[in-house]
C-alpha cells in the first residue's frame, strides 16, 4: 500500500514462496578514492532453491553502492509508483514510471504472483493492472511472460542479455518479435538489423525452424494475436517443474530445467546449437572456433584487451595489436613493412569490400596495403574482398567439408610474421638431419604404432559406443582426462560441481560435469543419471555417458 516501505535484507515473497522480491548484490564499482564498493540491485529470484538465481532486475544500468544502499528503500508513491528512493537525498534511482493511472483510484497494491510477475494494481478491483514485471523483462522469459508487442501502446516484451557474468546491465544481445508482422521471434544484435537466429514462422503448432516443439512433452506453448496483443508464451504441463528460458550473456538462447537430484540447472534447449554462430561472440579480432576446447582465441599478432571482463564472459573489446601497423606511424604507403598472414579454411569477417576492378591476388594485396584502414583482404573466385578497421565474426573450420571455407590474409606489422625465407645452408642442414634420422624415426613409428593399435581397442570402446547409439555409456576417468585435455578449460561450476569443455575421438564436443564427491555417492549419481534419462527427448542436451570412479561421479551431454 501506499506509504509502505522494503529495506536492506527485506522481502516481498510470492503466496507459494517460489518467488522472492528485494535486493541482492552483484559485482562492485570503484569510487572516487579507487575503492571497491558492492553493486545492490533490485530484483526477483527463485525463493526455494539452492542456488541464487535471479529472473529480473529493476535498476540493471543503476546499481546501487555503499553507502547510498544503506540510505535507500523501495515504496509506493502516492500516485501509485514503485520508486527506490534515496531517503537522504529525496533523489529517485529507480521508478514504475506507470502512466494514464486512473485519479479516481487511490488504493494501490504490490503483488508478488506465483508465477513470478511483480505487478502493481487496484486494491479494490485486483483486475485493474496499471503496471508488471512481465511487461518490462531483462534476460529471462519465465513461463507465462510474453515475447512480443502492445498493438495499442506500440510497447514491445522484448529480452536483452546480461554485460556480463556479474553485471546485469543491459548486453550485447535481444530476443525479440519480428518487427514485420511475420509470427516468429527472432535473436540478433541489439540496435542492429543483424538477426543470427530465427525460430522460423508460427503454423499453429510450432515454430518451423524449431520442429522439435512439435513432440514436446514439457511445455504447452501458444501464439496469441488479438486486437490488443501479439506475443508468444509457454508454460510447463507439469506445474511442480522450475524452468525458465534465458538469453544469455554469449547470446545463446537456453531452456533450463531445475534438477532436484543435483540441486543445480540443466539445460534442455538450446538455440543456435553452434556458439560461433552467434554474431560476434568473440568480440572484433579474434576467432571463434566450436570444436576446440576454448572457443574464442585472439587471432595472430594480437592480445586480450580487458582481461577482467573477458574472464566475465564479456568479450566486446576482443583483442587488440601487440606492435602498432608500420602504416598507423608512416602516412607514406609507399616502402611500408607490413606483411599479411595467412588464415585458413575460415568463415571470412562481417561487412567486405567488394573490390571489382581488381583481377589477381596480387593487385588485391597491393589494394589492402596501400589503404591505413585495411585491416585484412582474400581472393578467390568470386573475386577481391577487403576490410577495414575491426574483424569480426570469423569462424574457423578446422579443415571441414564446409563449402564456405576461405582464406583471409591478416594485415600485421612484420615483426609478427615469421619469416619463411630462411637461407640455403640452413634448408641443407635441416634436409642432412632429417634424413639422418629418417629410417630409426621409421621404426619406432612402427613400434609405437602396434603398441597404440593394442591400447586402442579397450580405451576406445565408450567412444566406440557412442558411434554406434548405444545410449548411455559408462567413461573410463582416463577417456575424460584425455577427452577434456585433463579437465583444463573449466565452462562454469555451482555449489554442487563443475562442467569442463571436451572432445572426443570422433571430434564430437561434449561437456563433463564433475560432482563434488563429498556431497554425492555413487548410488545417488546413479540415480541421478536415471532421472535424467528418463526425461531424454528430442529437444534436451542428450545425456551420453557417465563416469563413478574412487571420489569422483561425472556425466556428459552433447555440448
Amino acid at each position: 500500500m501506499a506509504g509502505q516501505v522494503l529495506t536492506g535484507g527485506n522481502k516481498l515473497i510470492s503466496s507459494n514462496s517460489k518467488f522472492a522480491l528485494g535486493f541482492f548484490q552483484t559485482g562492485s564499482s570503484k569510487s572516487s578514492d579507487n575503492t571497491t564498493l558492492p553493486n545492490w540491485y533490485l530484483g526477483i529470484w527463485f525463493n526455494t532453491i539452492s542456488k541464487f538465481t535471479t529472473v529480473w532486475v529493476a535498476n540493471r544500468d543503476k546499481p546501487i553502492t555503499d553507502p547510498i544502499f544503506k540510505l535507500s528503500e523501495l515504496r509506493v508513491s502516492r500516485d501509485g509508483n514503485l520508486f527506490i528512493l534515496n531517503k537522504v537525498a529525496k533523489s529517485m534511482i529507480w521508478s514504475s514510471q506507470i502512466e494514464n493511472r486512473p485519479k479516481s483510484s487511490r488504493n494501490t497494491s504490490v503483488v508478488l504472483l506465483d508465477d513470478g510477475n511483480l505487478v502493481i494494481r487496484d486494491a479494490s478491483n485486483p483486475s485493474n493492472v496499471w503496471w508488471e514485471s512481465f511487461n518490462h523483462p531483462t534476460d529471462v522469459f519465465l513461463p507465462g511472460a510474453k515475447i512480443g508487442w502492445n498493438k495499442i501502446t506500440g510497447q514491445k516484451y522484448s529480452f536483452t542479455s546480461k554485460k556480463n557474468s556479474k553485471d546485469p546491465a543491459l548486453g550485447l544481445y535481444c530476443m525479440e518479435l519480428d518487427p514485420s508482422g511475420a509470427r516468429q521471434y527472432y535473436d540478433m544484435l541489439c540496435n542492429s538489423s543483424i538477426v543470427y537466429f530465427s525460430t522460423g514462422e508460427w503454423n499453429g503448432r510450432y515454430f518451423n525452424s524449431v520442429p522439435e516443439m512439435s513432440s514436446n512433452v514439457l511445455f504447452d506453448s501458444k501464439f496469441v494475436d488479438n486486437d490488443e496483443e501479439e506475443y508468444f508464451t509457454y508454460t510447463p504441463f507439469d506445474e511442480t517443474v522450475i524452468t525458465f528460458c534465458l538469453l544469455d550473456v554469449s547470446g545463446l538462447t537456453k531452456q533450463l530445467i531445475w534438477v532436484e537430484e543435483l540441486q543445480d540447472w540443466e539445460t534442455v534447449f538450446i538455440k543456435p546449437k553452434a556458439l560461433c554462430d552467434v554474431f560476434s561472440v568473440c568480440g572484433p579480432f579474434t576467432i571463434c572456433n566450436d570444436n576446440a576446447l576454448t572457443l574464442c582465441n585472439c587471432m595472430k599478432g594480437f592480445s586480450v584487451k580487458s582481461p577482467r571482463d573477458w574472464d566475465l564472459d564479456d568479450r566486446r573489446e576482443g583483442c587488440t595489436r601487440n606492435i602498432p601497423l608500420d602504416c598507423s606511424s608512416n602516412k607514406i604507403t609507399t616502402g611500408l613493412t607490413d606483411k599479411f598472414f595467412p588464415v585458413p579454411s575460415v568463415r571470412l569477417p562481417y561487412d567486405a569490400h567488394s573490390m571489382e576492378t581488381v583481377a589477381t591476388a596480387h593487385e588485391c594485396m597491393q589494394v589492402c596495403l596501400r589503404n591505413c584502414s585495411c585491416t585484412a583482404y582474400s581472393y578467390d573466385k568470386s573475386g577481391c574482398s577487403v576490410w577495414h578497421d575491426q574483424l569480426i565474426n570469423v569462424k574457423q573450420y578446422n579443415g571441414t567439408t564446409n563449402t564456405n571455407e576461405e582464406i583471409l590474409y591478416l594485415r600485421l606489422a612484420s615483426a609478427e610474421v615469421p619469416n619463411w625465407g630462411h637461407n640455403r645452408r640452413e634448408k641443407i642442414i635441416a634436409v642432412a638431419v632429417g634424413a639422418s634420422v629418417s629410417v630409426f624415426s621409421f621404426m619406432a613409428f612402427i613400434l609405437l604404432l602396434m603398441i597404440w593399435r593394442s591400447k586402442r581397442r579397450s580405451r576406445d570402446y565408450p567412444m566406440n559406443k557412442i558411434k554406434e547409439g548405444a545410449g548411455i555409456v559408462a567413461f573410463r576417468y582416463a577417456d575424460l582426462q584425455r577427452a577434456t585435455k585433463n579437465f583444463s578449460e573449466k565452462l562454469g561450476g555451482g555449489s554442487f560441481g563443475s562442467v569442463f569443455k571436451g572432445i572426443l575421438n570422433d571430434s564430437t564436443t561434449i561437456a563433463v560435469k564433475m560432482l563434488d564427491g563429498a556431497r554425492q555417492g555413487e548410488k545417488q549419481f546413479r540415480a541421478e543419471v536415471s532421472t535424467i534419462g528418463m526425461i531424454q527427448h528430442v529437444n534436451l542436451v542428450k545425456l551420453i555417458g557417465f563416469c563413478c570412479e574412487g571420489e569422483g561421479c561425472l556425466f556428459m551431454n552433447i555440448w
